[in-house]
């Protein structure tokens, strides 16, 4: 890999005002050299000072000018790979991107692969494998909280936790490797006293790392809700508003809704995943049959369902509807939104309201067309959420390769625990300390392989 000279688009696929094309590797700054003419008191690339930029005019033969452009190169090793770097900011045409690669390839660079770029740069020591991840959680944040979560992560807070735990583990794993070695002197290097205590501080610190996980991943992936209900209760109306946008097909005929319909909503920088759902009602047609079936999976997949209750109807089918709705519900946050409140009279809106009086679930009434009490339904999505409090400064896990390591830890130091308490021999202690320090070095890359690495840098963008 330190052989080759990688290179990519590293902006998003298609036309724009301006395209970044990147190179890597050892051969990066003298192939640019051959593409780039400096402009006016320029310098050729060769002697271009790192962390430098200038303007000059990007050559598809020696008399042929294919742009204008900024280039930027980045030595190595003070660039993000680690190696040389250079960096076309081209103009966005589709033409100009493909043709400059088509020349760099001509010159002797490979395409990169999905995350070649920050895979280097893992490799080069320039960032530790939770770092690397932090970088693709960054470029799919699509809330404030799973920006800064992510931020947080590659600033290397969560790292250094983690190598502080491993240091102190190596060092006792050691003073009882050293016993084993004089076990005929019957010595004791290891102080069982301060393994205790040092046992007892990693649980606190793993459990309270696992415990955040259900907060991480509710940041980083949004919290799933899906909204259900008999056909015509304004379903569709309530996705719209909550968007701010006409994503689903309104209309009063029934049945319009045949499909899911998807789309992430930022409420107070946390992130939730709106599932508007084909409407609930006994029918023959085949085709939202099958619609009705996709609800009943997106009510399984759901943290949260919304069941919305068109308020001016006197539905005969509450308990068909509840004998569907509840059973799947079953460990998930059930709210009962009683919609059309703005055409009912409040003594008409408590006869309705009684009628789910046996249903299990909080409440709350709306007008999903005007959007009155919009913001109260936000705040109560906020509240059935039920995720734990956690200072800013804590680190938390959105990750779940780190969570399953995190838990395997877990499991390892308790059972340095329970043979500390036992009086174990040091060989068995010693064992367990070892996996724990094996799952925490699986965070950080410490401990990894090709088949791991492939894994986590394939879900990259090609180019970064």
């Amino acid at each position: 890999m330190k052989q080759d000279t990688i290179c990519a688009i590293s902006t998003p696929p298609g036309s724009g005002g301006i395209a970044v094309i990147r190179l890597s590797g050892p051969k990066a700054i003298a192939i640019a050299d051959q593409l780039f003419v400096p402009g006016k008191n320029g310098c050729p690339v060769r002697e271009q000072a790192s962390h430098s930029c200038q303007y000059g005019q990007l050559m598809e033969e020696a008399d042929k000018v294919l742009d204008y452009v900024l280039l930027s190169v980045f030595r190595g090793p003070n660039s993000f790979t680690g190696e040389d770097t250079v960096e076309f900011y081209c103009h966005g045409s589709l033409f100009i991107q493909q043709r400059l690669i088509q020349l760099l390839i001509q010159l002797g660079c490979r395409q990169a692969g999905p995350g070649e770029f920050t895979q280097r740069a893992f490799l080069n020591g320039k960032m530790d494998l939770s770092q690397a991840e932090a970088v693709a959680d960054l470029i799919a944040a699509d809330s404030s909280s799973a920006n800064q979560l992510a931020l947080k992560q590659m600033r290397g807070g969560f790292s250094k936790d983690l190598a502080d735990l491993r240091e102190k583990l190596l060092h006792f794993v050691s003073l009882i490797e050293l016993e084993l070695d004089f076990s005929e002197e019957d010595l004791i290097f290891a102080s069982r006293d301060e393994l205790k205590k040092l046992a007892d501080q990693l649980e606190s610190k793993l459990s309270a790392l696992c415990e955040s996980f259900s907060l991480g991943n509710a940041i980083k992936n949004g919290i799933p809700v899906a909204i259900v209900g008999e056909t015509n209760s304004g379903k569709s109306t309530l996705l719209n508003k909550l968007l701010n946008e006409d994503k689903a097909i309104v209309s009063d005929i029934h049945g319009t809704t045949r499909d899911s319909i998807e789309d992430l909503v930022s409420i107070r920088g946390l992130s939730f995943r709106f599932i508007d759902t084909a409407g609930l009602r006994k029918t023959k047609d085949r085709i939202e049959s099958l619609g009705i079936e996709r609800t009943y999976q997106k009510i399984e997949q759901a943290s949260i369902i919304l069941w919305l209750i068109d308020s001016t109807q006197l539905s005969e089918h509450i308990d068909w509807m509840a004998d569907r709705i509840i059973p799947r519900s079953q460990g998930k946050k059930l709210l009962l939104v009683f919609n059309k409140t703005d055409k009912i009279a409040g003594e008409e809106l408590g006869i309705v309201e009684n009628l789910f009086a046996h249903i299990p679930g909080d409440r709350i009434q709306i007008s999903a067309k005007y959007g009155q009490n919009i913001e109260e339904l936000k705040s109560k999505l906020i509240e059935l959420t039920n995720l734990p409090e956690f200072d800013k400064t804590d680190t938390i896990v959105s990750n779940i390769r780190h969570f399953e390591a995190l838990s395997a830890g877990l499991e390892a130091i308790r059972r340095v625990r329970e043979g500390l308490q036992q009086n174990l021999s040091g060989d068995f202690i010693a064992q367990d300390i070892r996996e724990c320090m094996y799952h925490l070095g699986l965070i950080t890359g410490q401990i990894s392989n090709d088949e791991v690495l492939g894994q986590i840098f394939s879900r990259f963008c090609i180019g970064k």
